[in-house]
């Protein structure tokens, strides 16, 4: 499916302006939570965008510089992995979306949300005694020409840190894996265990870390009431 502008148009029929947000990392075991958040113009198309996934690697940066070239305006934020381990993934959501939009540099009457809960929240327009209002749209960035705009940025963005990453943390095959819970990234966990930039609070990391009360009761030390 091409991602459309209808969602766009009703803002813009209006003189309003309306900014794409999706995320990218929210399932990584590692790194940060990325949003990006795009702008589109009015008067110009910008081809070929598509859901970040349906892309090649290729793609997506051919279409990123083209986005960063010919977008209104562009922002990028990011929740890195000691601040959704301190608030829990919603509100690193919600910081990682502000950012984003804070980071776009221009106020926005409208804001395209993929997917089907608000995490945004309310956001004061800037210089407005008003809020932006946030739309979701389930499966968003293969309707909205800007939330799949914003898909590509984000990914783009954040594929991008965790190649970088994987320079000081080898083991872990974050150039391929960006994260995710590969048999790569598992394998080294096993192995070698989580490292600073691991989501320390998330179950898989916890279970490689802490031991149970069951493993403890294993080694004969530990009874039920104690």
């Amino acid at each position: 499916m091409v991602p459309g502008i209808t969602h766009e148009q009703a803002w813009w029929d209006r003189d309003l302006v309306v900014a794409g947000v999706d995320e990218v990392g929210r399932g990584a075991w590692a790194g940060p939570v990325t949003c990006g958040a795009v702008v589109l113009p009015r008067d110009s198309r910008i081809y070929k965008l598509r859901d970040s996934k349906l892309l090649t690697a290729e793609a997506r940066e051919v279409l990123d510089d083209r986005i960063r070239a010919r977008a209104v305006a562009v922002g990028l934020g990011h929740a890195d992995n000691t601040e959704i381990d301190r608030w829990g993934m919603t509100r690193a959501l919600r910081v990682a979306a502000h950012r984003a939009l804070d980071d776009l540099g221009a106020a926005v009457d409208a804001v395209l949300l993929d997917g089907n809960f608000d995490f945004i929240g309310h956001r004061p327009i800037r210089d407005a005694d008003r809020l932006a209002e946030v739309t979701t749209i389930v499966h968003g960035d293969a309707h909205s020409a800007s939330i799949a705009a914003a898909s590509i940025v984000a990914k783009v963005a954040r594929d991008a840190l965790m190649v970088a990453a994987a320079t000081d943390h080898p083991h872990y095959d974050f150039d391929g894996n960006k994260g995710y819970p590969a048999p790569t990234h598992i394998a080294a966990l096993d192995d070698v265990g989580p490292c600073d930039l691991h989501r320390h609070s998330w179950d898989p990391i916890l279970r490689r870390t802490t031991p149970s009360l069951w493993e403890d009761a294993a080694l004969g030390d530990w009874t039920p009431g104690e």
